[in-house]
Protein backbone atom coordinates (compact mmCIF):
# COMPACT_ATOMS: atom_id res chain seq x y z
CA UNK A 1 0.00 0.00 0.00
CA UNK A 2 1.21 2.53 1.06
CA UNK A 3 2.01 4.83 -1.00
CA UNK A 4 4.08 2.81 0.77
CA UNK A 5 0.89 2.33 -0.36
CA UNK A 6 0.32 0.01 1.58
CA UNK A 7 2.88 1.76 2.72
CA UNK A 8 4.80 -0.48 5.68
CA UNK A 9 4.04 -3.21 7.84
CA UNK A 10 6.80 -2.69 9.95
CA UNK A 11 3.28 -0.23 11.14
CA UNK A 12 2.01 -3.91 11.36
CA UNK A 13 -2.03 -4.04 13.28
CA UNK A 14 -1.52 -5.40 17.18
CA UNK A 15 -4.44 -7.50 18.04
CA UNK A 16 -5.67 -7.41 21.69
CA UNK A 17 -8.69 -9.66 23.11
CA UNK A 18 -11.52 -8.48 25.75
CA UNK A 19 -13.20 -10.68 28.26
CA UNK A 20 -16.87 -9.95 26.98
CA UNK A 21 -18.42 -13.40 26.15
CA UNK A 22 -21.53 -13.76 24.11
CA UNK A 23 -23.21 -16.90 21.91
CA UNK A 24 -21.66 -19.97 21.01
CA UNK A 25 -19.70 -20.63 17.59
CA UNK A 26 -20.90 -23.25 15.06
CA UNK A 27 -19.04 -25.97 17.04
CA UNK A 28 -20.40 -24.83 20.57
CA UNK A 29 -17.67 -22.90 21.52
CA UNK A 30 -17.84 -19.80 23.91
CA UNK A 31 -16.55 -16.61 21.56
CA UNK A 32 -16.04 -13.21 22.44
CA UNK A 33 -18.21 -10.47 21.55
CA UNK A 34 -15.05 -7.98 21.38
CA UNK A 35 -11.65 -7.69 19.80
CA UNK A 36 -8.96 -4.74 20.71
CA UNK A 37 -6.44 -4.17 18.08
CA UNK A 38 -3.64 -1.77 17.78
CA UNK A 39 -3.28 0.08 14.70
CA UNK A 40 0.32 1.64 16.18
CA UNK A 41 -0.31 5.07 14.86
CA UNK A 42 -3.10 7.75 14.17
CA UNK A 43 -4.65 6.41 10.99
CA UNK A 44 -3.77 9.52 8.48
CA UNK A 45 -7.47 8.90 7.20
CA UNK A 46 -10.49 6.82 6.86
CA UNK A 47 -11.53 8.40 3.43
CA UNK A 48 -10.52 5.85 0.68
CA UNK A 49 -10.00 8.12 -2.07
CA UNK A 50 -7.54 9.58 0.05
CA UNK A 51 -5.66 6.61 1.65
CA UNK A 52 -2.22 6.30 0.61
CA UNK A 53 -0.95 3.41 3.36
CA UNK A 54 -1.22 0.27 5.24
CA UNK A 55 -2.94 1.74 8.49
CA UNK A 56 -5.67 4.10 6.63
CA UNK A 57 -5.96 0.34 4.53
CA UNK A 58 -7.15 -1.45 7.95
CA UNK A 59 -9.57 1.14 8.68
CA UNK A 60 -10.96 1.50 5.39
CA UNK A 61 -11.26 -2.62 4.42
CA UNK A 62 -13.30 -3.11 7.46
CA UNK A 63 -15.85 0.13 6.48
CA UNK A 64 -16.22 -0.26 2.88
CA UNK A 65 -16.52 -2.48 0.52
CA UNK A 66 -14.35 -3.09 -2.95
CA UNK A 67 -15.44 -4.25 -6.20
CA UNK A 68 -13.34 -7.06 -6.08
CA UNK A 69 -11.04 -8.79 -3.06
CA UNK A 70 -8.04 -11.13 -2.91
CA UNK A 71 -7.80 -14.65 -1.66
CA UNK A 72 -5.61 -14.74 1.02
CA UNK A 73 -4.59 -18.27 0.20
CA UNK A 74 -4.74 -18.11 -3.98
CA UNK A 75 -3.89 -14.44 -4.30
CA UNK A 76 -6.80 -14.87 -7.14
CA UNK A 77 -9.33 -11.76 -7.30
CA UNK A 78 -12.79 -12.86 -5.83
CA UNK A 79 -16.25 -11.19 -5.83
CA UNK A 80 -16.77 -8.52 -3.01
CA UNK A 81 -19.43 -6.05 -4.05
CA UNK A 82 -19.51 -7.26 -7.87
CA UNK A 83 -20.47 -10.82 -8.50
CA UNK A 84 -19.02 -11.15 -11.94
CA UNK A 85 -17.15 -8.83 -14.20
CA UNK A 86 -15.89 -9.51 -18.21
CA UNK A 87 -13.74 -8.05 -20.49
CA UNK A 88 -14.44 -6.94 -23.83
CA UNK A 89 -12.57 -8.64 -26.50
CA UNK A 90 -10.44 -6.20 -27.10
CA UNK A 91 -9.48 -5.67 -23.60
CA UNK A 92 -10.19 -2.05 -23.04
CA UNK A 93 -13.11 -2.75 -21.64
CA UNK A 94 -14.13 -4.43 -18.34
CA UNK A 95 -17.87 -4.38 -16.80
CA UNK A 96 -18.89 -5.60 -13.79
CA UNK A 97 -22.06 -6.67 -12.11
CA UNK A 98 -23.01 -5.50 -8.56
CA UNK A 99 -24.49 -7.34 -5.79
CA UNK A 100 -28.29 -6.20 -4.88
CA UNK A 101 -27.85 -6.55 -1.17
CA UNK A 102 -24.98 -3.89 -0.20
CA UNK A 103 -26.70 -0.89 1.83
CA UNK A 104 -25.02 1.98 2.98
CA UNK A 105 -25.68 2.75 6.92
CA UNK A 106 -25.26 5.44 9.59
CA UNK A 107 -24.05 4.62 13.17
CA UNK A 108 -25.32 7.27 15.42
CA UNK A 109 -23.01 6.66 18.40
CA UNK A 110 -25.08 8.44 20.86
CA UNK A 111 -28.25 6.62 20.35
CA UNK A 112 -26.25 3.42 19.28
CA UNK A 113 -28.70 3.22 16.92
CA UNK A 114 -28.06 2.01 12.55
CA UNK A 115 -30.20 3.51 9.95
CA UNK A 116 -30.07 1.86 6.60
CA UNK A 117 -29.85 4.48 4.16
CA UNK A 118 -29.94 3.08 0.67
CA UNK A 119 -28.64 0.13 -1.49
CA UNK A 120 -25.17 0.59 -2.90
CA UNK A 121 -25.46 0.85 -6.79
CA UNK A 122 -23.05 1.15 -9.54
CA UNK A 123 -23.48 5.39 -9.72
CA UNK A 124 -21.36 5.26 -6.14
CA UNK A 125 -18.80 3.32 -8.22
CA UNK A 126 -18.62 5.81 -11.25
CA UNK A 127 -18.27 8.50 -8.39
CA UNK A 128 -16.14 7.29 -6.10
CA UNK A 129 -13.94 6.40 -9.22
CA UNK A 130 -13.81 10.04 -11.21
CA UNK A 131 -13.49 11.58 -7.13
CA UNK A 132 -10.22 9.97 -6.12
CA UNK A 133 -9.10 11.14 -10.05
CA UNK A 134 -10.39 15.02 -9.49
CA UNK A 135 -7.60 17.01 -8.82
CA UNK A 136 -9.33 18.87 -6.03
CA UNK A 137 -9.34 15.62 -4.12
CA UNK A 138 -5.36 15.29 -4.03
CA UNK A 139 -5.38 11.81 -3.62
CA UNK A 140 -1.36 10.73 -3.32
CA UNK A 141 -2.78 7.26 -5.12
CA UNK A 142 -4.90 8.52 -8.45
CA UNK A 143 -1.89 7.43 -10.89
CA UNK A 144 -3.33 4.15 -9.87
CA UNK A 145 -6.17 4.60 -11.76
CA UNK A 146 -3.92 5.86 -14.76
CA UNK A 147 -5.16 3.15 -16.74
CA UNK A 148 -8.25 4.40 -17.02
CA UNK A 149 -9.21 6.22 -19.94
CA UNK A 150 -8.53 9.97 -19.92
CA UNK A 151 -7.73 9.03 -16.13
CA UNK A 152 -4.88 10.69 -15.82
CA UNK A 153 -5.51 13.46 -18.45
CA UNK A 154 -8.07 14.66 -15.75
CA UNK A 155 -5.91 14.08 -12.82
CA UNK A 156 -3.23 16.11 -14.22
CA UNK A 157 -5.81 19.18 -15.48
CA UNK A 158 -5.63 18.49 -19.12
CA UNK A 159 -9.14 17.84 -19.31
CA UNK A 160 -11.80 19.31 -17.26
CA UNK A 161 -15.05 17.38 -18.04
CA UNK A 162 -15.18 14.53 -15.51
CA UNK A 163 -17.79 12.81 -18.27
CA UNK A 164 -14.78 11.94 -20.56
CA UNK A 165 -13.14 9.55 -18.14
CA UNK A 166 -13.48 5.82 -18.65
CA UNK A 167 -15.75 4.77 -16.15
CA UNK A 168 -19.97 5.06 -16.76
CA UNK A 169 -22.93 3.35 -14.48
CA UNK A 170 -24.60 1.62 -17.36
CA UNK A 171 -27.40 0.98 -15.03
CA UNK A 172 -28.07 0.89 -11.13
CA UNK A 173 -26.12 -2.41 -11.17
CA UNK A 174 -23.44 -2.11 -13.81
CA UNK A 175 -20.17 -0.13 -14.37
CA UNK A 176 -17.92 -0.12 -17.01
CA UNK A 177 -14.44 0.77 -17.23
CA UNK A 178 -12.40 2.07 -20.58
CA UNK A 179 -9.11 1.42 -20.42
CA UNK A 180 -6.25 3.03 -22.40
CA UNK A 181 -4.74 -0.33 -23.01
CA UNK A 182 -5.54 -4.10 -22.02
CA UNK A 183 -4.67 -4.69 -19.01
CA UNK A 184 -5.47 -8.44 -17.45
CA UNK A 185 -4.49 -7.44 -13.96
CA UNK A 186 -7.57 -4.75 -13.47
CA UNK A 187 -9.66 -6.36 -11.89
CA UNK A 188 -7.44 -6.26 -9.04
CA UNK A 189 -6.75 -2.87 -9.49
CA UNK A 190 -10.85 -2.37 -9.58
CA UNK A 191 -10.69 -3.95 -6.20
CA UNK A 192 -8.30 -1.38 -4.66
CA UNK A 193 -9.53 1.44 -1.97
CA UNK A 194 -9.15 4.37 -4.80
CA UNK A 195 -12.52 2.15 -6.63
CA UNK A 196 -14.17 1.94 -3.33
CA UNK A 197 -17.80 3.49 -3.33
CA UNK A 198 -18.33 6.08 -1.53
CA UNK A 199 -21.97 8.40 -1.09
CA UNK A 200 -21.82 11.53 -2.66
CA UNK A 201 -24.60 12.81 -0.30
CA UNK A 202 -22.23 12.43 2.32
CA UNK A 203 -19.53 13.82 1.63
CA UNK A 204 -21.34 16.45 -0.32
CA UNK A 205 -23.18 17.29 3.10
CA UNK A 206 -20.37 17.15 5.36
CA UNK A 207 -17.13 18.02 3.75
CA UNK A 208 -13.80 17.28 4.61
CA UNK A 209 -15.39 15.72 7.85
CA UNK A 210 -17.58 13.47 6.23
CA UNK A 211 -15.30 10.44 7.81
CA UNK A 212 -16.15 11.43 11.15
CA UNK A 213 -17.98 9.28 13.43
CA UNK A 214 -21.89 9.87 13.58
CA UNK A 215 -21.23 11.27 9.88
CA UNK A 216 -19.74 8.78 7.55
CA UNK A 217 -22.02 5.99 5.96
CA UNK A 218 -20.51 2.85 5.45
CA UNK A 219 -21.27 -0.58 3.80
CA UNK A 220 -18.42 -2.78 5.06
CA UNK A 221 -19.01 -5.39 8.00
CA UNK A 222 -18.32 -2.53 10.49
CA UNK A 223 -19.08 0.79 11.13
CA UNK A 224 -17.70 3.38 13.14
CA UNK A 225 -18.76 4.21 16.39
CA UNK A 226 -16.04 6.87 18.08
CA UNK A 227 -12.74 7.96 17.09
CA UNK A 228 -10.63 10.03 19.44
CA UNK A 229 -7.53 11.19 17.36
CA UNK A 230 -3.97 10.14 18.07
CA UNK A 231 -6.09 7.88 21.20
CA UNK A 232 -8.31 5.39 19.79
CA UNK A 233 -11.16 4.28 17.51
CA UNK A 234 -14.19 1.93 17.96
CA UNK A 235 -16.05 0.01 15.19
CA UNK A 236 -19.36 -2.39 15.33
CA UNK A 237 -20.90 -4.58 13.35
CA UNK A 238 -22.94 -3.74 10.92
CA UNK A 239 -26.51 -5.86 10.92
CA UNK A 240 -27.38 -4.52 7.51
CA UNK A 241 -23.96 -5.92 5.56
CA UNK A 242 -25.07 -9.21 3.52
CA UNK A 243 -22.66 -11.35 5.63
CA UNK A 244 -23.28 -10.76 9.24
CA UNK A 245 -24.59 -13.78 9.73
CA UNK A 246 -20.68 -15.05 9.08
CA UNK A 247 -19.28 -12.10 11.71
CA UNK A 248 -18.31 -13.14 15.09
CA UNK A 249 -17.04 -10.05 16.76
CA UNK A 250 -19.27 -7.10 17.67
CA UNK A 251 -16.71 -4.69 18.83
CA UNK A 252 -13.06 -3.84 17.22
CA UNK A 253 -11.74 -1.40 19.95
CA UNK A 254 -8.76 0.09 18.01
CA UNK A 255 -5.71 1.57 20.26
CA UNK A 256 -2.84 3.67 19.31
CA UNK A 257 0.49 2.08 21.05
CA UNK A 258 3.39 3.43 19.01
CA UNK A 259 6.23 1.54 21.30
CA UNK A 260 6.89 -2.24 20.10
CA UNK A 261 8.54 -2.73 23.53
CA UNK A 262 5.00 -1.40 25.26
CA UNK A 263 3.17 -3.56 22.88
CA UNK A 264 4.71 -6.88 23.68
CA UNK A 265 4.89 -6.37 27.19
CA UNK A 266 1.21 -5.87 27.33
CA UNK A 267 1.03 -8.79 24.90
CA UNK A 268 2.70 -11.19 27.12
CA UNK A 269 0.12 -9.57 30.09
CA UNK A 270 -2.16 -10.89 28.11
CA UNK A 271 -3.61 -7.69 27.47
CA UNK A 272 -3.10 -8.39 23.72
CA UNK A 273 -4.49 -11.17 21.81
CA UNK A 274 -1.84 -10.66 18.84
CA UNK A 275 1.03 -8.64 18.61
CA UNK A 276 4.38 -8.47 16.19
CA UNK A 277 7.72 -9.39 17.32
CA UNK A 278 10.07 -6.61 17.49
CA UNK A 279 13.96 -7.52 16.91
CA UNK A 280 14.54 -7.25 19.93
CA UNK A 281 12.69 -9.50 21.50
CA UNK A 282 12.84 -12.37 18.93
CA UNK A 283 16.29 -14.17 20.33
CA UNK A 284 13.57 -14.13 23.96
CA UNK A 285 10.81 -15.02 21.76
CA UNK A 286 12.58 -18.15 20.10
CA UNK A 287 14.39 -19.43 23.38
CA UNK A 288 10.84 -19.12 25.35
CA UNK A 289 9.02 -22.28 24.67
CA UNK A 290 5.03 -20.77 25.84
CA UNK A 291 6.14 -17.79 23.37
CA UNK A 292 7.86 -19.92 20.56
CA UNK A 293 4.76 -22.00 20.80
CA UNK A 294 3.10 -18.75 19.56
CA UNK A 295 5.41 -17.18 17.50
CA UNK A 296 3.96 -17.59 13.55
CA UNK A 297 6.40 -16.56 10.68
CA UNK A 298 5.93 -16.75 7.07
CA UNK A 299 6.83 -14.56 4.05
CA UNK A 300 4.78 -11.37 3.44
CA UNK A 301 4.28 -9.69 0.12
CA UNK A 302 6.60 -6.67 1.05
CA UNK A 303 10.41 -4.79 0.88
CA UNK A 304 11.86 -2.49 3.22
CA UNK A 305 13.98 -0.09 1.70
CA UNK A 306 15.83 2.83 1.27
CA UNK A 307 14.74 5.79 -1.25
CA UNK A 308 16.94 8.49 -2.43
CA UNK A 309 15.74 11.83 -3.42
CA UNK A 310 17.91 11.78 -6.77
CA UNK A 311 17.18 15.34 -7.17
CA UNK A 312 19.41 16.65 -3.74
CA UNK A 313 23.07 16.46 -4.13
CA UNK A 314 24.99 14.42 -3.32
CA UNK A 315 22.34 11.69 -4.59
CA UNK A 316 21.97 13.69 -7.86
CA UNK A 317 24.96 11.38 -8.98
CA UNK A 318 24.28 7.76 -9.53
CA UNK A 319 27.70 6.64 -8.21
CA UNK A 320 26.94 8.02 -5.13
CA UNK A 321 23.81 5.69 -4.93
CA UNK A 322 25.28 2.76 -5.81
CA UNK A 323 28.19 3.59 -3.29
CA UNK A 324 25.92 3.69 -0.63
CA UNK A 325 24.14 0.74 -1.51
CA UNK A 326 27.24 -1.54 -2.15
CA UNK A 327 27.98 -0.27 1.41
CA UNK A 328 24.96 -2.21 3.39
CA UNK A 329 25.72 -5.61 4.79
CA UNK A 330 21.84 -6.67 4.83
CA UNK A 331 22.48 -10.18 5.56
CA UNK A 332 24.53 -8.76 8.83
CA UNK A 333 21.55 -6.61 9.50
CA UNK A 334 19.30 -9.92 9.34
CA UNK A 335 21.63 -12.03 11.12
CA UNK A 336 22.08 -9.18 14.35
CA UNK A 337 19.37 -7.17 13.83
CA UNK A 338 15.85 -8.15 12.43
CA UNK A 339 16.58 -12.18 13.65
CA UNK A 340 13.44 -12.82 12.11
CA UNK A 341 14.14 -15.17 8.66
CA UNK A 342 13.93 -12.26 6.16
CA UNK A 343 16.15 -12.18 2.83
CA UNK A 344 18.42 -9.70 1.47
CA UNK A 345 16.84 -7.93 -1.30
CA UNK A 346 18.41 -7.32 -4.43
CA UNK A 347 14.99 -6.43 -6.80
CA UNK A 348 12.00 -4.13 -5.06
CA UNK A 349 9.85 -6.82 -5.99
CA UNK A 350 9.60 -9.01 -3.26
CA UNK A 351 9.44 -13.28 -4.32
CA UNK A 352 5.73 -14.17 -4.52
CA UNK A 353 4.93 -11.04 -7.43
CA UNK A 354 4.84 -11.94 -10.78
CA UNK A 355 7.26 -11.19 -12.89
CA UNK A 356 9.83 -9.72 -10.32
CA UNK A 357 13.59 -11.14 -10.61
CA UNK A 358 13.75 -11.57 -7.09
CA UNK A 359 14.80 -15.37 -6.90
CA UNK A 360 16.04 -15.48 -10.57
CA UNK A 361 19.91 -16.41 -10.13
CA UNK A 362 20.80 -14.25 -13.08
CA UNK A 363 19.65 -11.26 -11.28
CA UNK A 364 23.14 -10.14 -9.29
CA UNK A 365 21.79 -7.17 -7.79
CA UNK A 366 23.94 -5.15 -5.80
CA UNK A 367 25.47 -6.87 -2.57
CA UNK A 368 27.81 -6.14 -0.12
CA UNK A 369 30.71 -4.84 -1.57
CA UNK A 370 32.86 -2.20 0.84
CA UNK A 371 35.83 -2.05 -1.06
CA UNK A 372 33.37 -1.06 -4.67
CA UNK A 373 31.71 1.06 -2.40
CA UNK A 374 34.56 3.18 -1.56
CA UNK A 375 35.96 3.00 -5.18
CA UNK A 376 32.57 4.15 -6.52
CA UNK A 377 32.35 7.10 -3.62
CA UNK A 378 36.05 8.17 -4.89
CA UNK A 379 35.28 8.17 -8.65
CA UNK A 380 32.50 10.54 -7.44
CA UNK A 381 35.02 12.99 -6.58
CA UNK A 382 34.42 12.33 -2.46
CA UNK A 383 37.60 9.74 -1.76
CA UNK A 384 37.19 8.67 1.90
CA UNK A 385 33.83 10.60 1.98
CA UNK A 386 36.20 13.73 1.87
CA UNK A 387 33.98 17.06 0.91
CA UNK A 388 30.40 15.15 0.74
CA UNK A 389 27.39 17.45 1.84
CA UNK A 390 25.95 16.94 5.04
CA UNK A 391 23.67 13.45 4.55
CA UNK A 392 20.50 12.75 6.47
CA UNK A 393 18.65 9.39 6.77
CA UNK A 394 14.92 10.14 7.62
CA UNK A 395 12.63 7.15 8.92
CA UNK A 396 9.40 7.31 11.01
CA UNK A 397 9.24 6.99 14.18
CA UNK A 398 9.74 3.49 15.19
CA UNK A 399 12.08 1.44 17.81
CA UNK A 400 12.51 -1.04 14.70
CA UNK A 401 13.30 1.56 12.33
CA UNK A 402 15.79 3.34 14.50
CA UNK A 403 17.83 0.16 15.42
CA UNK A 404 18.05 -0.49 11.27
CA UNK A 405 18.83 2.94 10.83
CA UNK A 406 21.39 3.17 13.57
CA UNK A 407 22.83 -0.60 11.92
CA UNK A 408 23.56 0.97 8.52
CA UNK A 409 24.67 4.57 9.48
CA UNK A 410 27.61 2.23 11.03
CA UNK A 411 27.99 0.12 8.23
CA UNK A 412 28.33 3.51 5.97
CA UNK A 413 30.68 4.97 8.57
CA UNK A 414 32.94 2.00 8.44
CA UNK A 415 32.86 1.21 4.49
CA UNK A 416 32.58 5.20 3.48
CA UNK A 417 34.13 6.97 6.06
CA UNK A 418 30.74 8.81 5.93
CA UNK A 419 28.50 10.67 8.96
CA UNK A 420 25.08 10.50 8.02
CA UNK A 421 23.00 12.07 10.38
CA UNK A 422 19.59 10.29 11.42
CA UNK A 423 16.08 12.20 12.45
CA UNK A 424 12.49 10.85 12.37
CA UNK A 425 8.59 12.12 12.22
CA UNK A 426 5.50 10.68 13.34
CA UNK A 427 3.75 8.28 10.41
CA UNK A 428 1.37 11.27 9.12
CA UNK A 429 3.74 13.95 8.85
CA UNK A 430 6.66 11.82 7.57
CA UNK A 431 4.24 10.89 4.51
CA UNK A 432 3.17 14.59 4.08
CA UNK A 433 6.93 15.13 4.11
CA UNK A 434 8.42 12.32 1.67
CA UNK A 435 5.15 13.27 -0.13
CA UNK A 436 6.27 16.64 -0.75
CA UNK A 437 10.35 17.24 0.38
CA UNK A 438 11.71 13.91 0.76
CA UNK A 439 15.06 14.00 2.72
CA UNK A 440 18.15 12.54 0.88
CA UNK A 441 17.69 9.51 2.52
CA UNK A 442 14.32 7.83 3.91
CA UNK A 443 12.71 4.83 4.93
CA UNK A 444 10.42 3.51 2.88
CA UNK A 445 8.59 -0.31 2.42
CA UNK A 446 6.01 -1.06 -0.12
CA UNK A 447 3.50 -3.82 0.13
CA UNK A 448 1.31 -5.36 -2.44
CA UNK A 449 -1.89 -4.15 -3.61
CA UNK A 450 -2.17 -7.04 -6.29
CA UNK A 451 0.74 -9.60 -7.51
CA UNK A 452 1.94 -8.05 -9.66
CA UNK A 453 4.97 -6.05 -10.80
CA UNK A 454 3.23 -3.35 -12.37
CA UNK A 455 2.03 -2.44 -9.04
CA UNK A 456 5.75 -2.39 -7.97
CA UNK A 457 8.24 -0.59 -11.19
CA UNK A 458 5.36 1.22 -13.11
CA UNK A 459 3.01 2.27 -10.28
CA UNK A 460 6.08 3.86 -7.74
CA UNK A 461 8.53 4.96 -9.69
CA UNK A 462 7.62 6.06 -13.29
CA UNK A 463 8.40 9.50 -13.76
CA UNK A 464 4.67 10.45 -14.31
CA UNK A 465 2.67 7.66 -13.49
CA UNK A 466 3.32 7.32 -10.20
CA UNK A 467 3.72 9.03 -7.09
CA UNK A 468 7.47 8.41 -7.68
CA UNK A 469 8.27 9.87 -4.18
CA UNK A 470 12.64 9.36 -5.15
CA UNK A 471 12.16 12.09 -7.77
CA UNK A 472 13.35 9.93 -10.13
CA UNK A 473 13.70 10.07 -14.32
CA UNK A 474 14.45 7.67 -16.53
CA UNK A 475 13.07 7.54 -20.12
CA UNK A 476 14.45 3.46 -20.49
CA UNK A 477 12.71 2.65 -17.61
CA UNK A 478 9.39 4.28 -18.40
CA UNK A 479 9.48 2.76 -21.71
CA UNK A 480 10.18 -0.64 -19.86
CA UNK A 481 7.74 -0.96 -17.69
CA UNK A 482 4.92 1.00 -20.04
CA UNK A 483 5.43 -1.68 -22.51
CA UNK A 484 5.51 -4.53 -19.70
CA UNK A 485 2.22 -3.25 -18.84
CA UNK A 486 0.78 -3.66 -21.92
CA UNK A 487 2.57 -6.28 -23.34
CA UNK A 488 -0.01 -9.78 -22.70
CA UNK A 489 3.03 -12.57 -22.92
CA UNK A 490 4.06 -13.80 -19.63
CA UNK A 491 7.37 -14.57 -20.61
CA UNK A 492 8.27 -11.20 -22.44
CA UNK A 493 6.47 -9.53 -19.07
CA UNK A 494 9.29 -11.02 -17.18
CA UNK A 495 12.11 -10.16 -19.58
CA UNK A 496 10.87 -6.79 -19.38
CA UNK A 497 10.85 -6.55 -15.68
CA UNK A 498 14.08 -7.79 -15.67
CA UNK A 499 15.37 -4.95 -17.11
CA UNK A 500 13.70 -2.89 -15.59
CA UNK A 501 14.78 -3.98 -11.96
CA UNK A 502 18.26 -3.71 -13.42
CA UNK A 503 17.59 -0.07 -13.94
CA UNK A 504 15.73 1.02 -10.26
CA UNK A 505 18.13 -1.31 -8.23
CA UNK A 506 21.26 -1.26 -9.91
CA UNK A 507 22.17 0.67 -13.03
CA UNK A 508 20.95 4.20 -11.33
CA UNK A 509 20.82 2.85 -8.02
CA UNK A 510 17.55 4.76 -7.40
CA UNK A 511 17.00 2.81 -4.26
CA UNK A 512 18.82 0.41 -1.96
CA UNK A 513 16.69 -2.76 -2.05
CA UNK A 514 17.25 -4.40 2.10
CA UNK A 515 15.17 -6.64 2.92
CA UNK A 516 12.10 -8.63 1.67
CA UNK A 517 9.45 -9.07 4.57
CA UNK A 518 8.60 -11.74 6.81
CA UNK A 519 5.53 -11.87 9.14
CA UNK A 520 6.84 -13.01 12.79
CA UNK A 521 3.47 -12.48 14.76
CA UNK A 522 2.91 -13.83 18.29
CA UNK A 523 -1.03 -14.90 18.45
CA UNK A 524 -2.74 -16.27 22.08
CA UNK A 525 -4.09 -20.02 21.67
CA UNK A 526 -7.82 -18.39 22.00
CA UNK A 527 -7.53 -16.75 18.98
CA UNK A 528 -8.92 -18.48 15.65
CA UNK A 529 -7.62 -15.87 12.77
CA UNK A 530 -6.54 -15.61 8.76
CA UNK A 531 -3.42 -14.25 7.76
CA UNK A 532 -3.56 -12.32 5.08
CA UNK A 533 -0.20 -12.45 2.73
CA UNK A 534 -1.04 -8.94 0.75
CA UNK A 535 -1.44 -6.47 3.68
CA UNK A 536 -4.51 -5.42 5.96
CA UNK A 537 -6.33 -8.57 7.92
CA UNK A 538 -10.05 -9.35 7.78
CA UNK A 539 -10.72 -9.19 10.76
CA UNK A 540 -14.52 -9.88 9.87
CA UNK A 541 -13.82 -13.87 9.34
CA UNK A 542 -11.49 -13.99 13.00
CA UNK A 543 -12.65 -15.63 16.08
CA UNK A 544 -12.56 -15.35 19.68
CA UNK A 545 -12.92 -17.98 21.82
CA UNK A 546 -13.76 -17.81 25.65
CA UNK A 547 -11.01 -18.34 28.10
Amino acid sequence: MLRNRRLFLALAIVMVLALVISGCGPKGEKLAKEINLNLSTEPPTADPGLQSDTTSGQVTELLFLGLTDLDEKTLEVIPELATKWTPSTDGLKWTFELRKDAFWVTYDPATKKFTKRRAVNAHDVEYAVKRTLDPATASDYAYVLYKIKNGQEFNTGAITDPNEVGVKALDDWTVEFTLTEPAGFFPAIAGMWVCKPVAKECVDQFGDKWTEPGNIWTNGPYAMAMWEHESKMVMVKNPHYYGAKTVSIETINFSMVSEESTAFAMYENDELDVCPVAPGDMDRVKADPKLSAELYSAPDLCTYYYGFNNTKPPFDNKLVRQAFSYAVDRQKLIDTVLKGGQKPAKTFGCPGIFGTPAEDPNFKGISYDPAKAKELLAQAGYPDGKGLPEVTLMFNTSQGHQKIAEFIQASWKEALGVDVKLTNQEWKVYLKTVSEDAPQIFRMGWCADYPDENNWVLEVFHSTKSDNPIKWSNAEFDQIVEQAAAESDPAKRKELYFKAEQILCVDEAGIIPIYYYVRNTCTKPWVERTYNPIGVEHVDKWKVKAH
